[in-house]
């Protein structure tokens, strides 16, 4: 009877591992096809990622192209910004300096003839010793008037 015990024993232990060895091959079937359809969709997927880097550093060396261009555009627009503020400025000071003393010659000047109308006094003449002194500045254009 022991002999008969130990071989149904071994035949439930053969049959366990039969079934385990089935299940690991079904799963080891599963795990191929798996990585067989991974690296299907992957080689495409890591050519179209090939191109996609191919075509950003296109781009960019483009950029850098544009960059540059804009960097030189940057430094000749202010040398000529410098040209131009040292030919003109000095002489456009100038001119505004000029214009601003004559307009203030000018009001200065309305003011003062202004003042005169407004406060005019008959003009008299001083007469000193053996000589007679002209009249004050402007008065003659005074009487013309």
């Amino acid at each position: 009877m022991a002999g008969i015990l130990v071989a149904v024993f071994w035949a439930i232990l053969v049959s366990f591992l039969a079934v385990a060895l089935v299940r690991l091959a079904q799963t080891l079937k599963a795990t191929t096809k798996l990585v067989a359809d991974v690296t299907e969709q992957a080689v495409p997927l890591l050519a179209d990622a090939s191109a996609t880097v191919r075509s950003a550093q296109s781009q960019l060396d483009r950029v850098d192209a544009i960059a540059s261009d804009v960097q030189e555009v940057t430094s000749n627009a202010s040398a000529l910004s410098t040209t131009v503020a040292s030919t003109f400025g000095g002489p456009l000071v100038k001119v505004a300096a000029f214009g601003y003393g004559v307009r203030q010659a000018i009001s200065r000047r309305t003011r003062d003839e202004d003042d005169r109308r407004t406060t005019a006094k008959p003009s008299r003449r001083t007469v000193i010793v053996g000589r007679a002194v002209p009249p004050a500045r402007g008065a003659w254009r005074r009487r013309k008037d």
